[in-house]
């Protein structure tokens, strides 16, 4: 059960990818938060709409080498989806706070929610008075229509389905609600559900197959639709005629640069407002340039993990992957690979924190990995495990040598500078290690098919921690390259998240994670190493209003897919802002 989400974008040093990565989940009651005019969000929006003298908002998010003009919502790897535009056209029955994760969701085109049937059925309120873009009404028929859509038209990948589910019946049980039935209870499938992009049907119903269609002027309940377009960039102007009111940001501008390069250069020269990207010396280059105007939000949700080869030796090894974990330096990952933006893993359970920290079982609280690594302790790991070393240094065991290599595209500059320093520490406690430096294409080939010893990649973020487990430890997920790239197959695991998946409150899915949680722990089918940040950086030099650290009312990651497909972080936070002067 995954969807394909942006939850982490790496620098390149020649191009630059938006990463997907699977993600799902949610906890969840109903729902009692408001619209966008009364949000309950720390952060509220502009009362008024900005005057047209009110420059356009620049927004980077995905450096593509060429685009099309394809907003289909069900098309991730379109461009412009990875570039947040598609957001900001198409929307959700709710929003997810994804840097506040334990928050009720906020009502979005749905004012309400309500679980049934032992978490089986869910039930919508569809929100009255709301229009298509077009002028026409949106009504539960659409809802209704949206999700019977996204059913008939699965075909078992990530990219038109609600992240592998299909509701058994889908019906009206008045003119205003629809409710949805699963076949098994799916509390923390709130977020892939609620998160849906909702379409008209008197658009999409002609649309024999939502692969294949470009969507060039689409058709939204949003509060942008399209502007200018041209392949360098394009603009999204407010729709004056927004269900939520006056949209106080009154365009948004999406330049295209190829690379990376450019448009750090253009962050820097002020020409770019809100950017979500990797940035080395970010610190410097950035925010100190102005910092009472620069600012960057890294929240996490996710967590960084080597992925070891259960299949193969030395990686299927319990020692070996035991002594790998304590030989890590975290903190020097964080600081030097990933210039302290992504904070180190010490938790043995993996958990994400401060994130999923509600989450954490009680027993694990204190279950926790040397900071900057031990080497000697690694060293005694192996060592009474029967391993001795051989003429080269190197840990062996009944003559074969324990001998790693950690893949990762060097282009992933952050990436590469995590393997270099893992590599070195490996080597220092006596694991044969070697960088093997591959390209983005390669990488996530040999992440589908297994092809690795060791993988650094990214987990699964959403809005509790079991879609990062389920990333981690789900056997449905092995060859799909979207998860379980260790391919464990375990059906204990199986059992316990599909238990855990029937969990409806915090203190329930807390007792069903520990379990998991001990099972990482101890086990070690994945080794986790940072956190893995919601990049977010942006100037408040035209727009005021932003997310902060002290006022996480979003994640602030500027992609359009970071709630479920087609809708995301961008139309939130654009709500929330308001012009500097």
């Amino acid at each position: 059960m995954t969807i394909k989400r942006i939850t982490s974008k790496r620098a390149l040093a020649l191009t630059a990818t938006g990463l997907l990565a699977a993600g799902l989940a949610a906890c969840s009651s109903s729902s009692t938060s408001s619209a966008p005019s009364t949000s309950t969000g720390s952060s509220t929006p502009s009362s008024s709409p900005a005057t047209s003298n009110e420059p356009a908002l620049v927004m980077e998010s995905s450096p593509e080498t060429s685009i099309t003009q394809n907003f289909n919502p069900f098309d991730t790897a379109a461009p412009i989806n990875g570039m947040g535009a598609t957001g900001l056209v198409y929307e959700p029955l709710l929003q997810f706070d994804l840097a506040n994760p334990s928050v009720k969701p906020y009502d979005w085109l749905a004012t309400n929610y309500a679980w049934s049937n032992g978490g089986k059925t869910i039930t919508f309120t569809i929100r009255q008075g709301v229009k298509w873009s077009n002028g026409t009404p949106l009504t539960a028929a659409d809802v209704a229509f949206t999700y019977k859509y996204v059913s008939s038209h699965s075909s078992g990948s990530d990219d038109i389905n609600l992240g592998g589910l299909a509701p058994t019946s889908i019906k009206q049980p008045t003119s205003d609600t629809v409710a949805l039935t699963f076949s098994t209870a799916q509390y923390m499938n709130i977020e892939n559900i609620g998160g849906q992009a909702i379409i008209p049907q008197s658009v999409w119903s002609s649309i024999s197959d939502p692969a294949t269609y470009a969507d060039p002027t689409p058709i939204g309940s949003g509060p942008y639709t399209l502007g200018n377009y041209t392949n360098e960039g394009f603009t999204m102007v407010a729709n004056p005629s927004y269900w939520g009111g006056a949209v106080p940001v009154p365009k948004v501008y999406f330049p295209v640069y190829s690379t990376n390069a450019p448009a750090q250069t253009a962050l820097f020269a002020g020409q770019i407002d809100w950017t979500g990207n990797y940035i080395p010396n970010l610190q410097a280059d950035f925010i100190n340039k102005d910092p009472s105007t620069n600012y960057a939000y890294e929240g996490a949700d996710s967590s960084n993990a080597l992925y070891p080869n259960l299949s193969q030796f030395p990686t299927n090894q319990l020692a070996v992957r035991k002594a790998i974990d304590v030989a890590l330096d975290r903190t020097a990952i964080d600081t030097q690979g990933e210039s302290g933006l992504e904070a180190p893993v010490l938790n043995a359970s993996g958990i994400t924190e401060p994130a999923f920290s509600a989450w954490l079982a009680p027993s694990l609280a204190s279950d926790n990995l040397p900071a900057t690594g031990d080497p000697s302790q690694a060293t005694s790991i192996l060592t009474a495990a029967g391993y001795k070393k051989d003429s080269a240094g190197f840990f062996a065991l009944n003559g074969k040598e324990v001998d790693v290599s950690v893949t990762t595209p060097g282009a992933y500059s952050d990436y590469a500078n995590d393997v270099e320093l893992a590599v070195s520490e490996l080597n220092k406690a006596g694991i044969k290690a070697t960088f093997n430096n591959t390209t983005p294409a390669a990488y996530d080939a040999d992440a589908a098919s297994g092809s690795f010893s060791l993988l650094l990649r990214w987990g699964s973020g959403g809005v509790t921690p079991f879609n990062l487990y389920n990333g981690w430890l789900s056997p449905s997920l092995i060859g799909t390259g979207n998860g379980n790239y260790e391919k464990l197959n375990d059906p204990t695991m199986t059992t316990d998240l599909n238990k855990l998946n029937g969990d409806e409150t915090i203190a329930e899915q807390t007792t069903d994670l520990t379990p998991i949680e001990s099972y990482v722990a101890t086990q070690l089918p994945v080794i986790p190493t940072t956190a893995s940040a919601e990049w977010c950086e942006y100037t408040s030099a035209h727009y005021t209003g932003w997310p902060t650290k002290s006022n996480p009312y979003d994640s602030c990651q500027p992609s359009g897919t970071n709630n479920g497909p087609g809708s995301g972080t961008d139309e939130y936070v654009l709500l929330h802002l308001k012009p500097a002067s």
